[in-house]
């Protein structure tokens, strides 16, 4: 365990394994501590860096609201202060960080060996109604409402283990967990619309591969089949994650392990 300073924020940041490089950042409000399923599966392939975003896991409090680009620049700082910045990585995205990891690939595309998508965030025609300075200042009166009504100690520990049982349950009860949660909620519409005009003006780079991870259980297909137009608008391969519900990191850490380890060229 270790910790990276960036903009002031102490950064958790977990470095295991040897070879070449992937990065994991889950979606949102969850851990590092949510990839372990997947951890020992790259680890004896792969150096696998796992971070926290601020407020979150074991990181620093939020300062300032999240922007793409701001989450892309994190995850390279990150990086270079395991001493990985001169690395070429795999950077996987699950969720809403899936936003994150694309922007990476398209901001960085010459520290890109290949990009993974584990049922990721998709916004065909994204747009927001409210302002964001609103928007952002809501957040931060809900947040304090909320923590000093007790609310983070008295349901978080409980609500985060019935979404998936961990140890580190318990970190569901401090307030900065809640008051980032919040904030990437109500900054998610921002970050679809600017990674809507990312693609328009920074290609992905074309030697690294592109693997769109699709969660299915069963259900509807609608989903899949958004997962599958993701995975054809940039030009990547599908794989279809089955049985598996969203977190399929814990759901199916096998598929995700070979997701990674097939989708990178160094």
């Amino acid at each position: 365990m270790t910790f990276v300073r960036v903009d002031g924020v102490p950064l958790h940041v977990e470095v295991t394994g040897s070879g070449p490089v992937c990065v994991l950042s889950a979606g949102l409000g969850l851990g590092w501590f949510d990839w372990d399923p997947v951890v020992p599966l790259l680890a004896p392939h792969r150096t696998v860096v796992r971070f926290d975003r601020p407020g979150l896991g074991l990181s620093g409090h939020a300062r300032v609201a999240p922007t793409l680009r701001g989450e892309a620049e994190r995850m390279s700082r990150v990086l270079e202060g395991a001493g990985l910045g001169g690395e070429r990585v795999t950077v996987v995205g699950h969720s809403l960080a899936g936003f994150h990891a694309e922007a990476f690939a398209r901001l960085y595309p010459r520290r890109t060996a290949g990009l993974v998508l584990v049922d990721s965030s998709v916004e065909e025609r994204p747009r927001v109604r409210v302002p964001r300075r609103l928007r952002v200042a809501l957040a931060r009166v809900g947040g304090a409402v909320l923590c000093g009504a007790g609310m983070p100690r008295a349901v978080g520990p409980g609500r985060r283990g019935l979404v998936a049982p961990t140890p580190w349950a318990g970190l569901y009860g401090a307030g900065r967990v809640w008051r980032a949660m919040l904030m990437e909620y109500v900054t998610y519409g921002d970050v679809a619309v600017e990674l809507a005009e990312l693609r328009r003006a920074a290609p992905l780079p074309g030697e690294a591969p592109v693997t769109v991870l699709a969660a299915w259980a069963g259900g509807s297909g609608e989903w899949v089949g958004r997962q599958r137009g993701l995975a054809g608008g940039l030009g990547g391969g599908f794989r279809l994650a089955w049985p598996s519900g969203h977190l399929v990191m814990r759901d199916l850490p096998g598929g995700v392990a070979e997701a990674v380890l097939a989708g990178a060229r160094g």
